[in-house]
C-alpha cells in the first residue's frame, strides 16, 4: 500500500500541473467563443431558406455567440422568405445580417431579411431595398390582386421593421415604391445598424452590443471569438445551383433531346431514364426563376419540328425547329410586361443558346441524313434479306427440293427447270417460307473460264 501511495503521489503531481497549465488556453476558449457564419447568395430559394434555418439551429446547439449570414441577393421568393424572417425572428442566438461585398446588394427579399436581423450591417458600396411584389412569373400582379399582395408585404415589412426597432416608414416604401438606398443612407435613416468594411471590422464593431432575442437580452462579446464557417450541404447546393436561367435551359434541351431518341430507339432505356431525370429538374428550375412560358412552348415545337423532319426529311422544318428554339431561348426569362424588381431579372446567355441551338441542329440533321440514305440501303435482315443470296442445293430440285443458304436449309422451288445436288443457286423470290431459286450464273461463268 506504501509502495502504491508513494507512486500515486508523482502521478497526482502530474496530473494536477497539465490541469493547472490548461486553465489559460480554457478560460481564452470560454472568453473568446466563435461565430458561426452562413453565407447566402443568388435567388432566395426553398434551399437558400432550408440552409439558414439549418444554420440557426446549429447556432443555437454549438452555443455560437452569433450567427452572421453575409447576404447578397437580387430577391427570391415570398414564400421563401417568410420561412427565413420568422426563423430569425424565433431565434434564440443573436443573428448579424451583413449585405457584402461591395457591389452587392440585399434586393426585394433581401430587404426582408436583412431588416429581420438582431443586428442589419452593410459594406461600403451596397445597397437594399426595391421590394415591390410581383407574381411567379416576374410580371405585375393585375390591379385587384397587386393591391392585395403589395398591402400584405407592407404590413409584413413594417412588423419586421418596428419589431427590431428600424425605420418601418421606410420599409413600406420600399414595397409600395420599390425605393433603394445605399449603405450610408441606409444608416442615416435608421434601417440598419453599422457599416463595415469587412466581416473581421463587423465582428469588432458589434462587440458589446445588447441584442433582443427569444431568449432574452444578450450582450455580445465577439472581439476574440473565431469565424466558423457553416456551408451548405451537396444536395443544397446541387438543388441551390439548378436556379440559374442558363443550367435551366441546358436541362431541358437535354431532356427533350432524350426523349426523342427514346422515340427513335423505343426500348433503349438509359436515354429515357436520363430524359425524365433532366426534365423533371429543368422543371424545378423554372419553377423557381420568373419564367415565360411561351418560350418553353417555342422549344418544346422547335425539338418536335426537328423529330418530324426526320420522318418527312424536310430540310425546312429543320430551319424552322432552329428559329423556334433561338426565339424561345432568348423569350425564355422575358415577360412581355414590364416587370418590378422583387423578383431578380434573368436571362439566358447568347452564347449558351446559340451553343445549344447549333448542338440539336447538327444532332438531327445527321439523324435526318442518316433516315434518308438509310431508306436506299438494301435490307439486312429478315427473310427479305434472303433475295439475292447465294446457296447450295442439297437435294434435287425437281423443281421442289432442299436448299442451304446461309448456313440454314430451306425448301426451294427451281425457276428454271430441274437442278441437281451440289449445283450453286441464286434466291430470286420467297413465297411463304419457301425460296424461289434459278441457277447461280456467277458459278457456270467462273467454271467455263
Amino acid at each position: 500500500m506504501n509502495r502504491l501511495f508513494h507512486l500515486s503521489r508523482p502521478i497526482s503531481a502530474i496530473v494536477v500541473t497539465m490541469f493547472l497549465l490548461s486553465l489559460p488556453s480554457m478560460a481564452n476558449a470560454q472568453q473568446g467563443g466563435h461565430i458561426d457564419v452562413l453565407t447566402v447568395s443568388g435567388v432566395i430559394d426553398p434551399w437558400a431558406s432550408s440552409y439558414v434555418q439549418r444554420g440557426i439551429s446549429v447556432a443555437e446547439r454549438d452555443g455560437a455567440e452569433a450567427l452572421i449570414v453575409v447576404l447578397n441577393t437580387p430577391g427570391g421568393t415570398l414564400g421563401a422568405t417568410q420561412d427565413i424572417t420568422t426563423g430569425m425572428l424565433g431565434a434564440r442566438v443573436p443573428i448579424i445580417v451583413f449585405v457584402y461585398p461591395s457591389g452587392g446588394g440585399a434586393g426585394s427579399a433581401g430587404t426582408f431579411i436583412l431588416l429581420a436581423a438582431n443586428i442589419a450591417a452593410m459594406a461600403p458600396g451596397t445597397t437594399v431595398g426595391a421590394a415591390h411584389p410581383i407574381d411567379v412569373s416576374g410580371q405585375d400582379i393585375p390591379a385587384d390582386a397587386r393591391t392585395k399582395a403589395t398591402n400584405y408585404a407592407a404590413s409584413m415589412i413594417q412588423s419586421i421593421a418596428e419589431q427590431r426597432g428600424r425605420n418601418a416608414d421606410w420599409a413600406a416604401q420600399a414595397v409600395r415604391e420599390s425605393i433603394a438606398a445605399t449603405a450610408q443612407e441606409a444608416l442615416d435613416q435608421k434601417v440598419i445598424d453599422l457599416v463595415a468594411d469587412s466581416p473581421d471590422d463587423l465582428v469588432n464593431k458589434v462587440d458589446g452590443m445588447v441584442v433582443q432575442t427569444s431568449a432574452g437580452e444578450l450582450t455580445l462579446h465577439t472581439r476574440r471569438a473565431g469565424l466558423v464557417n457553416i456551408d451548405m450541404t451537396l444536395p443544397e447546393q446541387f438543388l441551390h445551383t439548378l436556379i440559374n436561367p442558363n443550367i435551366a435551359l441546358v436541362l431541358l434541351s437535354i431532356g427533350l433531346l432524350a426523349i426523342s431518341v427514346e422515340i427513335y430507339h423505343p426500348g433503349a432505356t438509359i436515354p429515357a431514364i436520363l430524359g425524365g431525370i433532366c426534365l423533371v429538374l429543368a422543371l424545378v428550375a423554372l419553377g423557381n426563376l420568373p419564367v415565360n412560358w411561351g418560350g418553353v412552348i417555342l422549344i418544346v415545337t422547335a425539338v418536335i419540328l426537328f423529330i418530324v423532319d426526320v420522318k418527312v426529311s424536310s430540310v425546312a422544318l429543320t430551319v424552322g425547329g432552329l428559329a423556334a428554339f433561338v426565339l424561345g431561348g432568348f423569350l425564355l426569362f422575358t415577360p412581355l410586361t414590364p416587370t418590378s424588381p422583387v423578383m431578380p431579372k434573368v436571362s439566358v446567355s447568347p452564347a449558351v443558346v446559340l451553343t445549344v441551338a447549333g448542338i440539336l441542329g447538327a444532332f438531327f440533321v445527321s439523324a435526318l441524313g442518316a433516315a434518308v440514305r438509310g431508306r436506299h440501303y438494301p435490307v439486312v435482315s429478315g427473310r427479305e434479306a434472303l433475295v439475292g443470296a447465294i446457296g447450295m442445293v442439297t437435294s434435287d430440285l425437281d423443281p421442289i427440293g432442299q436448299v442451304r443458304v446461309r448456313g440454314e436449309v430451306w425448301t426451294a422451288t427451281a425457276q428454271e427447270g430441274p437442278v441437281p445436288q451440289g449445283a450453286s443457286v441464286q434466291v430470286v423470290g420467297i413465297e411463304g417460307l419457301q425460296l424461289k431459286v434459278v441457277p447461280d450464273t456467277s458459278a457456270q461463268d467462273k467454271s467455263e473460264s
